[in-house]
């Protein structure tokens, strides 16, 4: 029968599902990663957005009183 202390080492040394670990936590990080840009890239789309329609309304109300 194997002690405690012997226990932990096993343990310790035990490397199997490492990897499984290592891919989740790289995933989560890209996902993070993504979502941060779609929010950036959301805002800046709005930007442009909203500077079109003021020139595209300043332009038609330009032609119409013309």
């Amino acid at each position: 029968m194997q002690t405690k202390t012997s226990l932990l080492k096993v343990f310790w040394r035990e490397e199997h599902g490492q990897d499984l670990v290592e891919y989740s936590l790289l995933l989560a990080f890209v996902c993070l990663a993504s979502a941060a840009m779609f929010i950036a890239a959301g805002k800046t789309i709005t930007g442009i957005w909203t500077y079109t329609n003021t020139t595209m309304t300043q332009a038609y109300c330009a032609a119409s009183s013309s």
